[in-house]
């Protein structure tokens, strides 16, 4: 577990659910374990989850699914707000951790501030993030409405100056980076974490170094990196993941495994590159799962498109049904056999091969 993962940790034992409450989650707790231990099929209430308020965005990157022919099909919208609320008054008192992450831009949603404070309302120990791109012109304005309420707030990064824009296509690095210092002077002092991600592919690896050094002189606390997994661009085959074999991305990876130790202020966490690819690297069937504006419960975060394949509508049936219907429990049971449904064809998960240090 890392440090931040911990300190959470410790925050959320402080602020349990009180009386029937604590009960009801404590149950749920036990419910979880044993189901774990008997290799049930089915699941007890999450522990997390992930809420797409929006998949609107504001930006066109070339790592982002919905840039493609799966984003190009689905429908766009907002979350309506008093289905939002109906949302956690199921999941509580049973949730510990909320994203309120999607495939669009979380601030475009008019009432994240309301969203994030009726959370905070059943319990101040839910802990609460979001993913965002930093690039509106009121940012920095609203991330100041959510400092001291919100956990963490991760910002999308991928590259430094024109490396930036040349993935993140219609985004100017200069007013990013304005704002992410906006939001950083903001959060000085605060309990919201800063965090940025980085999807590395072919065009900015060689910046993964580089990023780790951004971190440390504008003072950003943690730093998470990911491959690019291309499960739902349909412009690319399984032959792109040979890249992360390559000599170059290697000792760039290495390099910036081993240049953390150099920054004690900047925690560094990476995607397991190291351990072989299976099916069983995925924990998106047994925990953290995924509603999409408009109520689908698809399989996870990396192709969220309903049109696809999802478990059923949160809208139309309570959640806890949907995670234990039977098209739910057979795709747990093809994790247990290691067995790739087709809907995960070019998930990196499945098809990333180990990385060693040669």
């Amino acid at each position: 577990m890392t440090k931040r993962k911990l300190l959470k940790a410790l925050q959320r034992i402080q602020h349990l659910p009180k009386g029937i409450n604590l009960l009801r989650y404590s149950n749920n707790k036990i419910q979880t374990l044993l189901l774990s231990k008997s290799k049930s099929l089915k699941v007890a209430y999450p522990s997390s989850i992930m809420i797409e308020l929006t998949n609107h965005c504001n930006i066109k990157c070339i790592t982002c699914a919905r840039e493609y022919a799966y984003g190009d099909a689905m429908a766009k919208g907002f979350m309506d707000f008093e289905k939002f609320k109906n949302i956690i008054d199921e999941i509580y008192p049973y949730v510990d951790a909320i994203g309120l992450t999607g495939l669009g831009e979380t601030f475009l949603y008019k009432r994240i501030e309301e969203a994030v404070d009726y959370i905070k309302s059943k319990s101040k120990g839910i802990i609460i993030s979001c993913s965002i791109n930093a690039h509106l012109p009121k940012s920095v304005e609203i991330a100041e409405k959510l400092i001291n309420k919100i956990d963490t707030i991760q910002i999308s990064i991928d590259g430094i100056g024109d490396v930036y824009n040349e993935v993140r296509k219609t985004a100017d690095y200069n007013f990013f980076l304005k704002n992410t210092l906006g939001i950083l002077e903001k959060a000085k002092g605060s309990n919201t974490d800063i965090m940025f991600n980085m999807v590395v592919l072919k065009e900015n690896y060689h910046q993964m170094s580089e990023m780790l050094k951004l971190c440390d002189e504008i003072g950003v606390k943690y730093l998470n990196i990911n491959p690019m997994n291309i499960v739902a661009r349909t412009d690319l085959d399984n032959s792109y993941y040979d890249f992360y074999l390559s000599k170059e991305f290697k000792d760039e990876y290495f390099k910036t495994k081993e240049m953390a130790s150099k920054y004690p202020n900047v925690e560094l966490t990476f995607y397991d590159f190291e351990s072989p690819a299976s099916f069983k690297k995925c924990r998106f069937m047994w925990n953290y799962f995924y509603i999409t504006w408009d109520g689908f419960v698809p399989p996870c975060c990396a192709k969220p498109f309903p049109k696809e394949k999802h478990f059923g509508n949160v809208f139309e049936q309570p959640l806890i049904e949907i995670l234990n219907t039977k098209d739910y429990q057979d795709f747990r049971q093809d994790w247990f056999n290691d067995v790739s449904p087709e809907f995960c064809d070019k998930c990196f998960n499945m098809n990333l091969p180990a990385i060693t240090k040669e």
